[in-house]
C-alpha cells in the first residue's frame, strides 16, 4: 500500500475491499480489552496519586467526571475540554501528551491501517453516537428533495474522512443507493465550527481513490461555498454556519430528521459510533489495573 500525496490532498492507493477488510481489524480490536495485551486487573494495594491527563468533550455522560463528582480510582485526572480533530492530531501525529481521551473511530481505523499506528489502544467505551441524517445541508434552489437528486451534485465537506462524514456516506450507500463516486466533492480549507470541533487532522483528510475530490478555494469554509451557491449541499458534522444563520437558501434535507433516525434504527437496530476512548499503551504496560479504574469510572 503507497500513499500519494498532492495538491488535492492525501489518497491512499487500496481498493474498497482491500481498505474495508484493513480498517476492520481496529473495529474488531475495539470489541475486547485484549488490544492492550494487558489482564486489566487492578494490582492488590496499588497506591493512589497516579497522574492522568485526559481530553475531550463536555457531555452529559462525561461532566461528573470532569467537575470531580465521579473518580477514577487511584489518578489525579487532568481533564482538558479539546475539540475531536485537535484530539486526533495529538494522538496520531503528535505530541502525544495525553494519557486516555476521546478519538475518532474512524481516524483511529485509518491511522491503525495505512501508518502503523500502535501507541494507543482502543476501549469499547464510546462517549458519542449519533444519527447522521441531520447533517446533509442543502442550497433549496437546486431541486433537492430527496437523496437521489443528490446524484451529480457538488458537495462540500470539511474534511473528508472524519467518522461522521463516513457514516454519511455509507447510510446513503446503503440505504438509497447513492455512491460516494456519484456526487463531485470539495473539501473546504475551513471548517465554520472549528472553534468546537478543533483543526481538521491529517486522518480527517483522506481521500480514497475513484471518487471526485477537490479542495475548495483557499481562505473558504463549507459555508461561504454554500452560501456563494458553488457548491449544491454540504455534509457537516455539526451544523455549518449558513445554517445556524439562517440563510435563505440553506435547509436540511430532511427537515424532520428525528422521524427518519428513527425509521433508520428500527430497520437497522445500527446506533452509529461517532467516539471512542483511547489509552496509551505505555500506560498500560506500567499500570495494568488502570483500564479497570477507567471502566468503572
Amino acid at each position: 500500500m503507497t500513499q500519494e500525496i498532492g495538491k488535492e490532498g492525501i489518497h491512499q492507493n487500496y481498493s474498497r475491499r482491500e481498505f474495508i477488510k484493513a480498517t476492520a481489524l481496529t473495529v474488531g480490536a475495539a470489541g475486547a480489552l485484549s488490544v492492550c495485551g494487558v489482564t486489566p486487573t487492578r494490582a492488590a494495594g496499588k497506591s493512589k496519586g497516579l497522574s492522568l491527563s485526559m481530553a475531550g468533550y463536555k457531555f452529559d455522560r462525561t461532566k461528573a467526571l470532569i467537575d470531580g463528582r465521579v473518580k477514577i480510582e487511584g489518578c489525579d485526572m487532568q481533564f482538558k475540554e479539546s475539540g475531536i480533530g485537535d484530539i486526533n492530531t495529538n494522538v496520531f501525529s503528535g505530541p502525544q501528551t495525553l494519557d486516555v481521551t476521546e478519538i475518532g473511530l474512524h481516524p483511529f481505523m485509518l491511522a491503525y491501517a495505512n501508518d502503523g499506528f500502535r501507541d494507543y489502544s482502543l476501549l469499547p467505551i464510546f462517549p458519542l453516537r449519533l444519527f447522521r441524517h441531520k447533517s446533509v445541508f442543502i442550497r433549496t434552489d437546486r431541486g433537492i428533495k430527496k437523496p437521489a437528486d443528490l446524484r451529480g451534485k457538488i458537495i462540500a465537506t470539511a474534511g473528508y474522512s472524519s467518522t461522521s462524514l463516513t457514516w454519511i456516506r455509507g447510510i446513503f450507500q446503503k440505504e438509497y443507493g447513492l455512491k460516494p463516486e456519484d456526487m463531485q466533492w470539495i473539501v473546504s480549507s475551513k471548517d465554520s465550527s472549528a472553534k468546537d470541533a478543533g483543526k481538521v487532522s491529517k486522518q480527517e483528510n483522506i481521500f480514497p481513490k475513484g471518487v471526485p475530490i477537490s479542495m475548495g478555494p483557499k481562505g473558504k469554509d463549507e459555508s461561504d461555498l454554500l452560501e456563494s451557491g458553488e457548491v449544491d449541499a454540504c455534509f457537516h458534522a455539526g451544523e455549518p454556519r449558513a445554517y445556524m444563520e439562517r440563510h435563505p437558501k440553506v435547509g436540511r434535507l430532511f427537515p424532520d430528521y428525528r422521524s427518519v433516525e428513527r425509521a433508520y434504527f428500527s430497520k437497522t437496530g445500527i446506533f452509529p459510533i461517532m467516539h471512542a476512548v483511547a489509552i496509551k499503551k505505555s500506560l498500560v504496560k506500567q499500570n495494568p489495573w488502570i483500564i479497570e479504574a477507567v471502566f468503572d469510572a
